[in-house]
């Protein structure tokens, strides 16, 4: 049998793996490693992921073998997932906790040493990554810029960077001119080297490549400086780390203290999502399709009041002459730009794009406006003066000329007029950009279709890939919000969207995949998914029931602190918690197919992981609490304003105190749970408990007052795009369903998954019956993308929930003297428990138990039992006990 392949995803990492395990034990002393003063200091919040990093860092400078085996160390995080923000934040836990003064920066462009000047000196740009003053344990902290070596006689609270190439670095100490850096300058302190692009530093398996050389004696330079003083250290930082090759894992198995993959990073919804359009049109026809998609998106965000929203397009090249025939070509075709050119434009791609939902939509949003406006609008933001052209760096780097580098690395500025850039050298060293949404491969006479290439236009992607933290609603987001609920429109994930316009060339496409595996980089192929629509009737909207007719919500009221005097205030049962703990679902690759593994009761176990009401257990419930940030007394009385305490929190019975915590382990895990995994379910149990708390810790809850909202603002036209590969079980899947001749149902078609589908076809069964005491009769379908209207709890029940909930369904009655409305759910077997609170909900909307504000008495509102598979719960028998039936 030939041997599998090793990947990066299944080498060994000794090191990293070694801090994991001991910062994840009850023995690492959680006390010691508190980065509130990081915090305080930098201008950015720190992540989950990035905060881990500093942790490992930390773990790693407490060891006793520190100076031989920690002192050199790489961060492996994926390309925007803010490397330069944990780079900052270890220079002053460096200097505060392990006495470090001077610091060395190196890379090999001036273009990343450029910008990282920016990030730690200039504190009135932008970039800059710091809080301004610098304050540590009082004491105002300075950073100073060194030109050549480090000062003797140093200032107190200073802390000297030396900001250099490689290049400038080895010429400096390798022929060092009079007054020049030497070796042994730097002997006389204590160096912490920060090496950013570090991969450009390993050892080339070309040796007699000259290029490989040089870069080998770069690395030479670093390891002498290091060696210089056995308290040195050199901490190094890349995306982009080859270890599939043996000579660079066996350089960096035991050094690499922390890795965060881009599959991860995007996933966890910190970047743009990214959709590859690929097409056989020549390079102004696609260069067009992209302004069209920039300008509409450029025009979501002002219709959604999100200010100084500037979306940027990149133009890649292989060539500078081709790059600069390019660009005059498309200031021509936009100078020369005519509302009919356009028109004749969208409506011949309308017929050749189908497949592409984006330019479909783009289609059908332009031929909507006035087009000689559009026009106009194009022509004002895609001009000469709005276009730069990057490809006269040559050797240097295309960052290296100086007004290039501010212009590229202001792109968010409201004051930089770019919107498009031309480019043939790869941005993807030394360039923050983040409102770059669309990048265009222009096609050649000769393509390169090299792995080279594509790897290079894979990690252009993966930059371009950044998240733009738009402010919207008054609030700024550093990951997608529009990826699920209500706002979750194709033209509001437009601004949440990289498209990569790219040429069509099978053996290209087949290589950039390849690329974009290699790097885990998730990349969606534009036009895999099925939209429907459903429309409102023309029949139903001619109804008095569509023209002046209401349905019902209940008012809500402030909630007074008093009301949350225990932990079933929140909707949490106290008493038991079972935590599934399955080893083999821990993790699952992103590409792998979904299957539904259904486990019996009787192939589990329960183990008890905590018991609250014992005392023994205390020390493994703090160990989890202060692995918890939100369970810092501080941040839990804007939640909990009752409890005086994190002792009457976990001990108390209005609290934790009658808390058992258990873990779901599999039978065939023959073993008692070791420390860690009871650290590890304990953590998953306090999360949840997070979750409840902050999600019913609301201000308002409901009241028995119903008011109505017009019917024609809930029955609305609407699409829903699904995906034609799904990894949703059967039951899950959304298909339409045609309803054209059903006049009791307002859509001309149900969008509805196989359990909705099962209510809707229940309730046809039942017309027969229903039109012996009804006049008109509805099935309203509920779409939460339209409605904004909730149902909230009213009664007082011993465990709260103040959220609101909008069921799926309401069955409209009418029998020409009274109005009966009926609110309807159907509810999966899986989640039948987790919901039964909305259930209690439903059944407690009864005429005798509301008020309907405004109404006479011609309305009655009711609420009926989930309705499950074969209406196993018998809402049909509760209809007829309602005399409904």
């Amino acid at each position: 049998m030939a041997r599998k392949k090793e990947t990066t995803k299944n080498k060994p990492f000794p090191t990293l793996e070694k801090a994991r395990s001991s910062i994840n034990s009850l023995f690492f002393d959680s006390e010691k490693h508190s980065f509130d003063y990081l915090e305080d200091n930098l201008k950015h919040k720190l992540r989950g992921y990035q905060k881990s990093a500093l942790l490992h860092l930390y773990w790693s400078q407490v060891q006793k073998e520190v100076d031989e085996d920690y002192n050199q160390l790489l961060f492996n995080m994926a390309t925007g997932s803010g490397k330069t923000d944990v780079m900052a934040a270890a220079i002053l836990y460096l200097y505060h906790e392990q006495g470090f003064n001077n610091f060395i920066f190196v890379s090999n462009t001036t273009a990343v040493v450029d910008k990282t000047r920016e990030n730690f000196f200039n504190s009135a740009s932008s970039k800059y990554l710091y809080s301004s003053p610098i304050i540590i344990d009082g004491e105002r902290i300075s950073f100073s810029y060194i030109g050549s070596t480090f000062p003797v006689n140093p200032e107190s609270n200073t802390i000297y960077i030396k900001l250099t190439t490689i290049q400038t670095l080895s010429n400096e100490l390798n022929d060092p001119g009079e007054n020049g850096l030497t070796y042994d300058d730097l002997a006389k302190f204590k160096i912490a080297i920060l090496a950013d692009e570090a991969h450009h530093f390993n050892i080339d398996t070309k040796k007699s490549n000259k290029k490989a050389k040089e870069e080998n004696s770069w690395e030479s330079v670093l390891d002498h400086i290091r060696s210089l003083n056995s308290a040195n250290r050199q901490l190094e930082f890349t995306a982009t780390i080859d270890v599939d090759k043996p000579e660079v894992y066996e350089k960096y198995k035991n050094k690499i203290i922390y890795k965060y993959d881009l599959d991860k990073f995007m996933n966890a919804g910190y970047s743009k999502k990214v959709f590859r359009l690929q097409a056989n049109t020549d390079n102004n026809q696609k260069l067009l399709n992209a302004v069209l998609l920039n300008e509409y998106r450029k025009r979501v965000a002002k219709k959604l009041g999100i200010p100084n929203f500037k979306p940027v397009m990149l133009v890649k090249s292989n060539r500078i002459k081709t790059s600069q025939q390019v660009e005059q070509d498309f200031l021509d075709m936009i100078n020369n730009l005519s509302s009919d050119d356009l028109e004749n434009f969208i409506v011949r791609n309308q017929k050749l794009n189908t497949k592409s939902r984006a330019l479909s939509e783009t289609y059908k949003y332009w031929l909507s406006q006035d087009l000689s406006k559009a026009v106009l609008e194009i022509q004002q933001d895609f001009n000469l003066r709005t276009t730069i052209n990057v490809n006269e760096g040559g050797t240097k780097g295309i960052l290296s000329d100086s007004n290039d580098f501010r212009n590229l690395n202001s792109l968010e500025d409201e004051n930089n007029p770019f919107r498009i850039i031309f480019a043939v050298a790869k941005l993807t060293e030394g360039w923050d950009v983040l409102n770059l949404y669309d990048i265009v491969r222009v096609s050649e006479t000769k393509e390169s279709i090299t792995m080279n290439s594509t790897n290079a236009e894979a990690q252009l992607i993966g930059r371009g890939a950044r998240y733009y933290p738009f402010v919207y609603q008054g609030k700024k987001s550093y990951t997608r919000r529009f990826d699920s609920g209500r706002d979750a429109t194709f033209e509001n994930q437009l601004l949440e969207t990289l498209y990569y316009h790219t040429i069509n060339d099978s053996k290209y496409i087949d290589n950039l995949n390849k690329s974009f595996d290699k790097m885990d980089l998730i990349v969606n192929k534009d036009g895999e998914y099925d939209t429907y629509t459903a429309k409102v009737k023309s029949s139903f909207m001619k109804t008095s029931f569509y023209k002046w007719g209401n349905l019902y919500y209940n008012k809500t009221e402030k909630v007074p602190d008093t009301n949350y005097a225990n932990i079933g205030d929140y909707g949490i049962n106290n008493l038991t918690m079972d935590i599934d703990y399955n080893q083999s679902t821990t993790e699952s690759n992103l590409h792998d197919k979904y299957y539904n593994d259904v486990v019996r009761e009787s192939d589990v176990r329960y183990d008890v992981v905590a018991d609250f009401s014992n005392p023994s257990d205390y020390r493994l419930i703090k160990r989890a609490l202060a692995r918890n940030k939100f369970y810092r007394f501080s941040t839990m009385k804007k939640y909990l304003p009752m409890v005086k305490s994190v002792r009457e929190f976990i001990t108390s019975d209005d609290w934790l105190g009658r808390l058992r915590v258990q873990a779901k382990v599999p039978n065939e895990y023959d073993q008692s749970l070791s420390p860690f995994e009871k650290l590890h379910v304990l953590d998953n149990a306090l999360k949840t408990i997070q979750r409840n708390i902050v999600k019913n810790y609301q201000k308002e809850r409901g009241t028995n007052e119903f008011v109505s909202i017009a019917v024609k603002d809930v029955v609305k036209d609407y699409q829903k795009s699904i995906p034609k590969l799904s990894n949703k079980t059967i039951s899950e899947v959304i298909k339409p369903k045609p309803m054209s001749k059903s006049d009791w149902f307002p859509y001309d078609w149900a969008i509805a998954d196989q359990l909705e589908t099962s209510l809707i076809n229940r309730v046809e069964s039942w017309l027969e019956d229903l039109k012996k005491k009804h006049k008109n009769i509805y099935l309203i379908r509920n779409e939460e993308t339209i409605a904004s209207w909730t149902l909230h709890e009213f009664e007082n029940k011993d465990v709260k929930h103040y959220e609101g909930y909008m069921p799926d369904f309401i069955l409209v009655l009418d029998d020409g003297e009274v109005m009966y409305q009926v609110y309807m759910e159907p509810k999966g077997d899986q989640l039948l428990e987790r919901d039964a609170w909305k259930q209690d909900l439903l059944e407690s909307i009864r005429p005798e138990n509301i008020e309907i504000i405004g109404e006479t008495n011609d309305v009655r509102l009711y609420g009926v039992k989930f309705y499950i598979t074969g209406d196993g719960r018998g809402i049909q028998d509760e209809l007829k006990k309602d005399d409904l039936i």
